[in-house]
């Protein structure tokens, strides 16, 4: 068609793929009427409105309650144009400064000294120039020809694009912008992202991006953060609920790291203080998706607490919806655990003699795999083995497997200069230069990232290595090497960080089997960003900050070697052994929003000093790192006793018991129960579709000695036969009414625990 000048053009096209949709507005659908588009996703609806040159929400509600201060724009951003206008290369290269970076000690973990004033500055040979800030409602007088399509995705899902062009703008036109929206089917979810296109003449900046820029009413304004929001990263899932707590909205992001941004009015898109993209004519940016999912439901008061409808939205349909859209966690893909790593007290001087001899005593405490951390390459860094700790590492590995064990190793994304890595990459190194050790940060922005997956990828098939723990610290520093496509210092985090994840999707397609770990300090700093939903899309696992040395005594030296370890009194190590794994249920908790299976807490101390490790300190440690999967476990073995090694065996073939039946790391429940404690009781539990798994009990150093026990995640009409597996009793048969009405009782000394197996009668 002749396209006229016009204050707003709207063509509407409903694409046959495969098969119509319907006029008639179905539960999960998407239909439009005039100038307004509906998005039905069970009891979450929204309607958008595409006319008069604007793009706005006109209502989101759940259960027909609006939840919408107003209209509010669907997108915002601003777009600046480059002067002169060409590639805004920002950075001198070649001088020869650099940013030196090692390992510290804070707050009694591991932290990162990096010395910045030895960086490069920035050189600007562009200025941006013309910023204007765009956003749904002010979208006129730019974007003024519009068109709306609708699909029906395979399996279960209905698309909508609505594709916004400049006709006019001197600077502008020839820019479009879509805003694409997903439905699914069963589930109360709008899944959202943009993308920016740049058929104009000029260099464009994007920045200040905003995905779904709502503006929730205040009186849903209560923040539950589902994920943490900490060291310079928000939560990737924050709940909005009304002020009854009966209704409201999950935002969620999947964006990577410290880039995401979810405001205090439930608009999420990026933080601008990381983000940017430069487009060149003909290039395009696409972002990360966000979206929301609707609870709603009664407060109900159990016998131990409150059942809120977030809770038990976040433990069933939420949780479900993110495992099979997002394929999180997929089933393929089962937890490594117990797991035993060699860091703690042996440090980067681990060696073949110490790794044989940690593997005999694994094998017989029972461990699935044993992973060698850091020291055990050349210089540290690389791929390459030390040939003075690991003459044969194949051997070495052999011998782990020949014990039973799984065999993981450490990596890093730094390499010395004479590295193969700079063989077949001579520009991989990040720019400016970041120094580490006796090596340099290599860029995930870069083909480098690949290089790595294929490496990774060749350890699994050389060495056996079915599990890498993925570490250290380069991508926040930025990278702005010319071989690189980032045209900005500020542009390349979000290149590094989709790099990192593209070499984690390469490993999970290539090589399933694998437990593919990234750290906290290589998604961002040391101590680095929680979890999110970005990373395990691809990863296995995530090793979440910080790191957890309580109760191991000298965590860098063996336990009793050296006069350092005549200070340390048992009792004192035991209180902190204790301490140790309320900090793990606490951590767990705090990312209750994702699957825990997926979530590594570093960790469980396997130190005995003179009796410090008792074997209800040990039923303590299974029992708190089940609120996810039982990983990690650190600490000199060769300190444990025989009794010490014999409760390990006999508590962790407990657990591989129930994960064989029940697969009880893919599940965790925890609504209508206390939250985690260490002075009264609290429990949750690991139970699957029918009810059968695991409740996991703790007692603190406070509350009675006997406790009722509500049990509200059971079938009320089916049986359940009950058994405390560490007490080695039958607690009898209960009804799944008598169950959730706390008609079980359960006894417990101070700081003590059980694992209540419920099964079929």
């Amino acid at each position: 068609m002749t396209v006229r000048v016009l204050p707003l053009i709207i063509t509407a096209v409903v694409l046959l793929c495969p098969m119509a949709v319907s006029a008639v507005e179905h539960k999960y659908s998407i239909s439009q009427q005039g100038d307004s588009i509906v998005l039905s996703a069970g009891t979450l609806q929204k309607t958008i409105q595409v006319s008069k040159g604007k793009l706005t929400t006109q209502s989101l509600g759940v259960g027909g309650v609006e939840l919408l201060a107003g209209q509010a724009d669907e997108v915002s951003l601003s777009i600046a144009r480059a002067k002169p206008n060409r590639n805004p290369l920002e950075l001198a290269v070649g001088s020869g400064k650099a940013i030196r970076v090692q390992a510290a000690q804070a707050d009694g973990t591991d932290a990162l000294s990096v010395d910045a004033q030895k960086g490069e500055k920035d050189v600007k040979q562009v200025a941006w120039k013309d910023e204007r800030s765009f956003a749904g409602r002010t979208w006129q007088g730019c974007f003024n020809l519009s068109n709306v399509s609708i699909c029906r995705l395979a399996p279960g899902a209905t698309r909508l694009i609505i594709r916004v062009h400049s006709l006019k703008d001197p600077v502008l036109a020839g820019l479009s912008i879509n805003v694409i929206y997903e439905v699914y089917e069963g589930y109360p979810v709008i899944r959202k992202w943009v993308e920016v296109r740049n058929n104009s003449a000029n260099w464009l900046r994007v920045s200040k991006l905003v995905m779904d820029d709502i503006q929730l009413a205040p009186a849903f304004r209560s923040q539950t953060l589902l994920t943490p929001s900490e060291r310079g990263a928000g939560a990737s899932i924050v709940a909005f609920s009304h002020k009854d707590n009966r209704r409201g909205l999950i935002v969620a992001s999947e964006v990577p790291s410290a880039l995401r941004m979810i405001q205090d009015t439930g608009a999420s898109g990026y933080n601008s203080e990381h983000f940017e993209w430069v487009l060149g004519p003909a290039e395009a940016f696409e972002s990360e998706p966000t979206f929301i999912y609707a609870f709603s439901g009664e407060v109900i008061q159990t016998p131990s607490a409150k059942s809120l409808p977030l809770d038990r939205a976040v433990e069933s349909g939420f949780r479900s919806f993110i495992k099979k859209h997002l394929e999180i966690s997929p089933d393929y893909q089962e937890a490594s655990a117990p797991q035993w790593a060699s860091w703690t007290n042996f440090g980067p001087n681990v060696t073949d003699a110490i790794i044989r001899e940690q593997a005999e005593i694994a094998a017989r405490c029972g461990f699935s795999l044993l992973e060698v951390d850091d020291g055990w390459q050349r210089g540290r860094l690389g791929s390459d083995p030390n040939p003075q700790r690991f003459p044969d590492m194949l051997k070495t590995s052999q011998y782990v497997r020949s014990k039973g064990l799984r065999f993981g190793l450490w990596i890093s994304c730094f390499r010395e200069r004479d590295a193969d890595d700079f063989k077949a990459l001579p520009d991989a190194a990040i720019v400016p230069e970041v120094r580490r050790l006796n090596g340099v940060a290599m860029s995930f922005a870069g083909p480098w990232h690949q290089y790595f997956a294929n490496d990774l990828l060749f350890m699994h098939d050389y060495f056996g290595a079915t599990y890498f723990k993925q570490d250290f610290t380069n991508i926040k520093f930025g990278d702005l090497s010319p071989a690189r496509a980032s045209r900005t210092r500020k542009e390349s985090l979000l290149r590094g960080l989709r790099g990192l994840l593209e070499s984690q999707a390469v490993i999970r397609r290539l090589a399933p089997s694998v437990a593919n770990q990234v750290t906290h300090e290589i998604y961002w700093g040391t101590p680095g960003t929680p979890c999110d939903l970005a990373v395990l899309k691809v990863a296995s696992l995530y090793h979440i900050p910080p790191n957890d040395y309580s109760g191991v005594g000298h965590w860098k030296k063996r336990a009793g070697v050296g006069k350092e370890w005549a200070r340390y009194d048992p009792t004192v190590l035991r209180r902190q052994l204790v301490k140790g794994c309320f900090n793990a249920r606490n951590r767990f908790y705090a990312h209750r929003g994702l699957p825990l299976e997926c979530i590594e807490y570093y960790g469980a101390a396997t130190v005995n000093w003179k009796g410090s490790l008792t074997g209800e300190v040990q039923d303590r440690q299974v029992a708190s790192w089940l609120m996810g999967a039982p990983q990690v476990f650190a600490g000199d073995l060769a300190s444990l006793t025989k009794e010490n090694i014999e409760r390990y065996r006999q508590r962790f073939e407990i657990v591989k018991r129930l994960q064989r039946e029940y697969r009880v790391y893919r599940n965790f429940q925890y609504s209508g129960v206390p939250a985690p404690t260490d002075t009264e009781w609290h429990w949750w539990g690991k139970l699957n579709e029918k009810g059968h798994g695991a409740v996991v009990v703790i007692r603190g150093g406070d509350g009675k000695d006997r406790r009722a026990i509500n049990i509200p995640w059971v079938s009320p009409e089916s049986t359940y036969k009950v058994t405390a597996l560490f007490q080695n009793q039958d607690l009898g048969t209960f009804t799944g009414k008598q169950l959730q009405a706390g008609e079980l009782n359960v006894t417990l000394p101070r700081l003590g625990q059980e694992i209540l197996e419920l099964s079929a009668k």
